[in-house]
């Protein structure tokens, strides 16, 4: 992609999208484009599909996408604060990959995720945080040290972490879309149960 980013070249959607009914228990994703559905509609996206498979499972759930395309984690930090007076039960931390993909500096990304985090905390709200990884075209040292925030950050805070959210998807042409960012509704599918697996952890 030309300026390097997930799905920057999209106009930010609005902050959220609320489902028709206040049922169940409020689970909101605070992300970028990957949780926005890219280049799909958003009921293909991970969020929408992870409630789905929740619902079915008999855990009652109620999804608020705050996913905005091109957003970083200091994106995310600026927007936390109202989001939270939805009053969410548990936040989906699904930032950071444009930080890596625009060569941030990892440890104020890590400074971001932590003070998001936080602020959920203090908020008395859970989380469940997102793992990324960069491409190997970044250099061993970036990659490495932008892998390594995530654990660390799940570590100190004691929150749950699905080590890497794009697991079985990320890098295979057939479940991504032509800029080989951004997954296809099959990969979006696959992304969904491996959220949902974790949720269901916290939520059971």
């Amino acid at each position: 992609m030309t300026d390097n980013s997930l799905g920057s070249s999209l106009p930010a959607s609005s902050s959220a999208s609320h489902p028709t009914e206040e049922v169940g228990i409020k689970v909101l994703f605070l992300g970028d484009s990957l949780s926005a559905g890219y280049g799909l509609a958003t009921e293909q996206a991970f969020p929408a599909l992870a409630g789905e498979l929740l619902n079915q499972r008999g855990i009652a759930v109620q999804v608020v996408n705050a996913g905005v395309s091109g957003d970083t984690t200091a994106g995310g930090l600026a927007r936390i604060g109202w989001l939270l007076r939805q009053q969410p039960k548990v936040v989906v931390v699904e930032l950071g990959g444009n930080d890596g993909l625009r060569g941030f500096d990892t440890a104020v990304t890590e400074e971001n995720l932590r003070q998001i985090i936080q602020r959920c905390q203090a908020a008395g709200t859970e989380v469940l945080l997102a793992g990324m990884r960069m491409p190997p075209n970044y250099g061993a040292d970036y990659q490495r040290r932008f892998a390594a925030l995530y654990p660390k950050l799940a570590a100190e805070l004691a929150i749950p972490l699905i080590p890497f959210l794009l697991e079985g998807v990320g890098g295979d042409p057939a479940l991504n879309q032509p800029d080989g960012i951004h997954p296809t509704a099959q990969g979006q599918k696959l992304v969904a149960q491996t959220v949902a697996t974790h949720l269901a952890r916290m939520l059971q």
